[in-house]
C-alpha cells in the first residue's frame, strides 16, 4: 500500500526543455498548452526528447448496492454488464475513439454483478458481485479497499512492463455518480448537494432526491482516512483506479485524467500523495456538474471541454491526439538555428 512518488522537479533539465520549447521557429510562447504539455511530460520521462510509447485505456467496470433501489440512477443495474459486452464487442464510444487514435484498450470487471465466466477480451479482477449499499454499510470492506488498490497498481505494472508509458483510465458502473459525489464531498469538503449532478440523466425532481438520499448517507458516517472514504463511500472500480494512479506515478508514467468519476479516484490518490498531480494531464471538463469544482479544488484546467459526459475514458481518447501534437512538435519542428531563420533579439 505504500506508493514511493517522485516530484518531477528538475531545474537544470527544465530549463533545457523551456529552452528547447523557446527556439522552435515560432514566437515564444505561441503553441500555447501544447508547450506547457511537453514540457510536462519532458520533465515525467527526465529527457529532452520525450516520447509516447503504447498509449492505453484501462476501463474498469463494478457495481454500487445503492443502484439495486433505483433511487439515485435511472438506468437499472443490469445495464452495467451490458455495457461491458458492448466493450467486448467493440460497441461502445470509447471502443471507436480507441481505434480511431490508435490506443489500447483493456477491459477489466473490477466488481460487476454477474459472471463473466472465462469470456475472453476481459480481464477477471472481481473483488465481489457488486458493493453493498452504503445506506445500510461502508460500501466495502477495509480488506476489500485494500485488494482493490493492489490490483489497480498490478495491472498498471503489467501495462508498463508492456511498454506502456502513458495511460489513461476509464469507468462504467451504474450508480457511481453516487459515489464520486460522497468522494468530492469528503475531500473538497463541498456540500453533498453541491456535488451531486445528474448522472446517467436524471431530471429535476429525481436530481433533489438523490442529493437528500445521498446527503443522509454522507451525516451517518465519519471516515477517519481516505482509505477508510473510499471504502465507505467507494465502488470497486473506484478503488481499483485510485490504485492504478498511484503505481502510474510510481512509474513515472503520464496519467490522463479523465472525467467525474476517474477524478473521484485521483481525489483519493491525491490526499494519500499530492505529488501525484504532477504526472497527470486532464483530459476534459466533464458536463457532470462537480467536476469543474472538482478541477478547480485541484487547481487543474482540462485541455478540452466538449460538453460531455460519458464516462468510460472518452474524454482521453479524444482528447489523446492533442497530447501527441505536443510531443511531435518538440521532437519534429525545426530550431530558428537549424532551419537557418532569424531568431528574435
Amino acid at each position: 500500500m505504500n506508493f514511493a512518488i517522485e516530484s518531477i522537479s528538475n531545474d537544470i533539465l527544465e530549463k533545457k526543455l523551456q529552452s528547447k520549447i523557446d527556439t522552435k521557429t515560432k514566437p515564444v510562447g505561441a503553441l500555447g498548452v501544447l508547450e506547457k504539455i511537453a514540457l510536462q511530460i519532458g520533465l515525467i520521462q527526465n529527457k529532452e526528447n520525450p516520447e509516447l510509447k503504447q498509449p492505453t485505456v484501462l476501463v474498469f467496470a463494478g457495481d454500487h448496492g445503492i443502484a439495486k433501489k433505483g433511487e439515485v440512477n435511472p438506468y437499472p443495474q443490469e445495464v452495467t454488464a451490458q455495457m461491458v459486452y458492448n466493450f467486448i464487442n467493440g460497441g461502445a464510444a470509447i471502443n471507436v475513439f480507441c481505434k480511431q487514435n490508435n490506443i489500447a484498450l483493456k477491459i477489466i470487471d473490477a466488481g460487476v454483478n454477474h459472471d463473466f465466466k472465462e469470456i475472453e477480451n476481459i480481464i477477471h479482477a472481481k473483488i465481489s458481485y457488486g458493493t453493498k449499499n452504503y445506506q445500510d454499510t461502508p460500501a466495502m470492506t477495509q480488506k476489500q479497499c485494500a485488494t482493490s488498490i493492489k490490483k489497480g497498481a498490478h495491472l498498471v505494472t503489467e501495462t508498463y512492463n508492456n511498454g506502456c508509458n502513458i495511460i489513461g483510465f476509464g469507468e462504467m458502473g451504474i450508480g457511481n455518480t453516487s459515489s464520486a459525489s460522497l468522494l468530492m464531498a469528503y475531500f473538497t469538503k463541498n456540500t453533498v448537494a453541491e456535488c451531486v449532478g445528474s448522472g446517467t440523466g436524471l431530471q429535476t425532481e429525481a436530481i433533489t432526491v438523490k442529493k437528500s438520499i445521498l446527503s443522509k448517507v454522507f451525516d451517518t458516517y465519519t471516515p477517519a482516512s481516505p482509505l477508510e472514504a473510499l471504502a465507505t463511500f467507494g465502488g470497486f472500480e473506484i478503488a481499483m483506479i485510485t490504485g492504478a494512479i498511484l503505481k502510474s506515478a510510481e512509474l513515472k508514467m503520464t496519467i490522463l485524467i479523465d472525467g467525474f468519476i476517474v477524478t473521484a479516484a485521483l481525489l483519493v490518490a491525491h490526499a494519500i500523495d499530492n505529488k501525484v498531480l504532477d504526472y497527470c494531464i486532464f483530459a476534459h471538463a466533464s458536463e457532470e456538474q462537480g467536476h469543474q469544482k472538482m478541477l478547480d479544488f485541484l487547481g487543474q484546467k482540462p485541455l478540452i471541454n466538449l460538453g460531455m459526459r460519458l464516462g468510460e475514458g472518452t474524454g482521453v481518447a479524444v482528447a489523446y491526439p492533442i497530447i501527441e501534437s505536443a510531443i511531435n512538435f518538440m521532437n519534429n519542428m525545426a530550431s530558428f538555428e537549424s532551419a537557418g531563420i532569424s531568431g528574435s533579439e
